[in-house]
């Protein structure tokens, strides 16, 4: 079992990034545009060994509005609206499609939201049949999608089944009335089971389920309920997230009552008594937020050093091209980020126009790859390899991260952190303390060129 220092916790609690990227987002700028993507697509398909591609689709609409959400979506019940979404995301496809080698192939697929089931099943497998037409995809291929149990039908799952998609998450945030009905996501136990079952059923290979400590009317003892229940659903992947109570990011937050929400020390208590829990339990703590069984792959990759991330998250395919698809889409390629306009007017014109619907993005420095080489083993290996990244990047590290290793050197003294001149490892507990570690390798932070409001690191 892994045991919680919440002492330690409390010390270091405090804003910050959660490196889905580095740079960040704040970071990206409107100056980069379609033009500057699109150079780099075309320089991707030159060279040796060319990256596989990972293919994410935005599907921002919900039914209802869920309080605590911090994504981007839309609540929306006109299915012409969403048809029409469908047609300029299939657009979007063909633009991209004639830029890209035809030969190269997907390795990973992701529908995200929003909420892609509120596609209704015919047109869950018409989107598949288009997107399978459009690229060529690897034997094997990693295929996930987010469901909402709320309103899911048996045939949403099988269409996206026979259409190969292989793994599922869906959210449950808590099982308990009061802080169902607080957050308005209405999700009764029963359902969840249901979805959960169906989904074994059709032979899907992995299923993940979204906890949330932190809502409204949350106790130790109401959320070990749903923690225990959770067990017993057994999920192969479990989320642990930190609600953030932003309302002045996301207005719609306001509807939650500050009052209502769990003390910080109660909050931490809940934290600490879920870690524990699910670690007692068999479920390897893979870091930040993120727990798998021993034998999925998720706690194989971060065992044998393959684990990755990306804007969906930990992942277990590194080294891909990122092309993601739909309003606020970011895509990933290995020297920029590139992200579409956030509304549909935005994004319906760009694509009218002819032309690659980005926003904003992000060029890399020399400066900013080699950071982000750094902070990323940091989030995924929890470890870095020194005399490597010197040789790889011709640095002496302790002179090129001076600022950092010195501020380390409280969280090394506090058991969480330690330095050779060999190597950097992330103890255990560290693990939960991750993004205060990789913080110290961030030169905006450093530079104090970061004023982002972020949610709190634990």
């Amino acid at each position: 079992m892994f045991t919680i220092d919440l002492d330690m916790i409390k010390k270091y609690d405090k804003p910050g990034p959660r490196y889905t990227s580095y740079p960040t987002a704040p970071q990206f700028n409107e100056n980069f545009k379609h033009e500057q993507y699109l150079d780099e697509i075309i320089k991707t398909n030159y060279g040796t060994n060319l990256p596989d591609l990972s293919l994410y689709y935005h599907i921002p609409f919900c039914d209802t509005l869920c309080y605590f959400c911090g994504c981007n979506m839309l609540v929306t019940r006109n299915r012409d609206r969403v048809k029409e979404y469908v047609k300029y995301l299939k657009k979007e496809i063909d633009m991209l499609r004639a830029y890209i080698l035809p030969e190269r192939k997907v390795a990973q697929l992701h529908w995200g939201g929003g909420t892609p089931t509120h596609l209704d099943p015919d047109e869950i497998a018409d989107l598949i049949q288009y997107i399978s037409r459009s690229f060529n995809f690897k034997d094997g291929i990693e295929a996930g999608c987010e469901i909402d149990p709320r309103g899911l039908t048996r045939d949403h799952l099988e269409a996206l089944r026979n259409g190969g998609f292989n793994r599922i998450s869906m959210g449950v945030q808590d099982f308990n009335d009061k802080v169902q009905k607080a957050v308005n996501r209405i999700q009764p136990e029963d359902i969840t089971r249901q979805t959960v079952q169906w989904v074994r059923e059709l032979g899907f290979h992995s299923i993940n389920l979204d906890l949330m400590y932190g809502l409204p009317f949350q106790t130790i003892e109401t959320f070990g309920e749903t923690v225990d229940k959770v067990i017993d659903i057994s999920p192969d992947r479990i989320a642990v997230f930190n609600f953030a109570h932003l309302p002045w990011l996301k207005k719609h937050m306001a509807l939650i009552h500050a009052e209502d929400l769990p003390a910080a020390e109660e909050k931490l208590q809940i934290l600490k008594m879920t870690v524990e829990k699910l670690t007692s339990a068999g479920y390897v703590f893979i870091g930040m937020d993120h727990f798998a069984k021993p034998d999925d792959e998720l706690a194989v990759a971060l065992r044998e050093k393959k684990l990755y991330r990306n804007f969906q998250g930990y992942s277990t395919n590194a080294g891909a091209d990122l092309y993601a698809m739909g309003i606020t889409a970011i895509s990933q390629l290995e020297r920029i980020y590139a992200q579409n306009y956030k509304t549909e007017k935005e994004y319906f014109a760009a694509i009218d126009s002819e032309v690659l619907p980005v926003m904003k993005g992000y060029r890399l420095s020399d400066d900013d790859y080699l950071r982000h080489q750094v902070i990323m083993k940091l989030m995924c290996d929890f470890e870095l390899n020194i005399p490597k990244i010197e040789n790889e990047f011709k640095i002496n590290f302790k002179e090129y991260f001076a600022w950092g290793l010195n501020n380390l050197k409280e969280m090394v003294n506090d058991g969480l952190v330690s330095i050779s001149d060999e190597s950097l490892r992330v103890t255990e507990m560290g693990r939960l303390l991750i993004r205060n570690v990789a913080m110290n390798f961030d030169a905006y932070i450093e530079r104090k060129e970061d004023t982002a409001k972020y949610s709190r690191t634990v």
